[in-house]
């Protein structure tokens, strides 16, 4: 059964989480989107080697729950790996959730939660 107009009518950007040069790159083709002030929040989360979890599951959490413009989030897959429990309990069908290569991480399928999901629904 499809869901309602209302349930991603308002739903019109893409999130990110990601390395430096993925963030970069995806900013540089237009996908960042700062809302006005007081709260000024982005749409967007760059990940070094500093971060800690604690605050990549805090954008996972303010991008999937508490922010109701988000459509699709992208997350580099390495980055997920560090946040894997949070990612496959997700289970909304938004934002849909969808796991990325990057440059010096290159794309598993075996880790990619949503192919997980699509090969136990054809029973594979």
């Amino acid at each position: 059964m499809a869901l309602p107009a209302s349930a991603y009518k308002e739903r019109q950007f893409l999130a990110v989480i990601g390395d430096e040069d993925s963030v970069t790159g995806l900013l540089l083709a237009g996908v960042g989107h700062v809302t006005a002030a007081p709260d000024s929040q982005k749409n967007f989360l760059v990940v070094d080697g500093k971060t800690e979890d604690s605050a990549i599951e805090a954008a996972f959490e303010d991008f999937t729950s508490k922010r109701k413009d988000i459509g699709i989030l992208l997350i580099n897959q390495h980055i997920a790996e560090r946040i894997r429990n949070r990612v496959e309990a997700f289970t909304s069908a938004f934002p849909a959730i969808l796991e990325i290569p990057s440059k010096d991480h290159p794309y598993d399928p075996e880790k990619d939660t949503v192919l997980k999901r699509v090969q136990r629904l054809f029973g594979e």
